[in-house]
């Protein structure tokens, strides 16, 4: 029964969010007041348990003192419903927009999953207000409204960066003092610490490319990473400088925050359990002169099936999933591995080609971090395949006697 309650309650709170964006779209057209009574801040919201909300989240808020119209303008709307979402996610094909919702509905929301929402009161002039307000319209309209999604250069926090910093009629110049030396697998390792498989995840995803260092602006992708250099930022025009943040609030205080466990053993934990499994097997399997092929066609099919969204990633739009070298192991050719071993074809040529592939593997080591026990597998299939190829080179060489 709570169950249920639990998801009529998240259907009738969509049914608001919904209700609220075409409210906005009213806004958006109504005539503006006065810029002096508009007071515009950067929201940035604090994680919660949702595994799409580790990272925190950013959104502006507009505020009309005279009118009493407060909303919040939210660049990261987006639906799970729509088709194949989790793959488009992964091959760079996702489309987000900006959403408009009443102030209230955005606070309770965030209320509710016990998270901590900082608002930094933009200081802007009259005529950066009026400005800001028009790009924000213009944004809102059907045909504007709807962009395409990156995790780490165009998502919810740096959108709100760009609006803000292209309205402002000065240059926004950032402290030295925001420079972190960390690369993009860092930063989304630090979001997920406490959720082992969430970090596994982003890292079997992650290429080469994420393990170098980044500029302070490549680091802005974060919520808090912006919230921090827009504290020290400072705006320059015509020779004299103002703060960029005329003021801080916190909006929505930290609550209790209901967490849900994640499976009991890490990913190191889980391949370990395997790769002492095989290693178990095969020493029995060499003391009984056996290979139980059975090893091979499980091992090497499940690397061969998760190859195939490791394929997609290799194409995928995302620079950072598109240089991962955890393609030399887990690839769709070992698909074939496993058909072979099946109708037991699988000779010296096909092992060697495993062989090398998993050697460059390691070798892939020295440039980019691999996801958590990942290599424990690779030991595992390396074991397989010089095994096989010891096998195969014995049954070679017994025909010729």
């Amino acid at each position: 029964m709570k169950r249920i309650k639990g998801i009529l309650k998240h259907y009738f709170a969509l049914a608001a969010v919904f209700v609220a964006m075409h409210v906005g779209h009213v806004y958006a057209q109504a005539p503006h007041y006065s810029t002096d009574s508009l007071v515009v801040s950067l929201l940035t919201c604090s994680p919660h348990d949702e595994i799409y909300s580790l990272y925190g989240h950013t959104a502006i808020r507009v505020n009309n003192m005279y009118t009493g119209q407060d909303w919040v303008f939210n660049y990261g709307v987006f639906s799970f419903s729509k088709p194949f979402f989790a793959l488009r996610f992964a091959v760079g094909l996702t489309d987000y927009e900006l959403g408009v919702i009443p102030f209230e509905i955005f606070k309770r929301e965030y209320k509710r999953f016990g998270s901590q929402v900082t608002e930094q009161v933009i200081n802007l002039s009259m005529e950066e207000k009026l400005q800001l307000m028009m790009a924000l319209d213009d944004n809102y309209r059907p045909a504007n409204r709807v962009y395409r999604y990156n995790f780490f250069y165009t998502n919810c926090t740096t959108r709100a960066r760009d609006i803000i910093e292209r309205n402002i009629s000065g240059k926004v110049i950032y402290s030295d003092d925001s420079k972190r030396e960390m690369t993009l697998r860092e930063m989304v390792g630090q979001c997920t610490a406490g959720h082992p498989w969430a970090t596994f995840g982003n890292d079997l995803c992650l290429g080469f490319l994420a393990d170098r260092k980044t500029s302070s602006r490549q680091q802005q992708f974060l919520p808090l990473n912006l919230m921090a250099d827009f504290s020290r930022a400072q705006i320059y025009e015509a020779g004299q400088y103002r703060p960029l943040v005329a003021q801080h609030n916190i909006a929505v205080m930290p609550g209790v925050q209901f967490t849900t466990e994640d499976f009991p053993l890490r990913p190191m934990h889980c391949f370990a359990i395997l790769a002492s499994l095989i290693v178990v097997l095969t020493a029995i399997g060499t003391y009984k002169s056996r290979l139980f092929m059975v090893i091979d066609i499980i091992l090497f099919g499940l690397a061969g099936f998760a190859g195939i969204f490791m394929t997609a990633l290799f194409f995928s739009l995302h620079p950072t999933t598109s240089s991962n070298l955890q393609f030399l192991l887990l690839n769709p050719l070992h698909i074939a591995t496993m058909v072979m071993a099946i109708r037991k074809k699988a000779g010296i040529k096909t092992w060697w080609t495993v062989t090398i592939s998993i050697v460059l593997f390691f070798l892939g080591a020295t440039i980019q971090n691999y996801a958590e026990g990942i290599t424990l597998l690779a030991i595992a299939m390396l074991l397989r395949s010089t095994v096989n190829l010891r096998f195969a080179y014995n049954k070679k060489n017994s025909k010729h006697t």
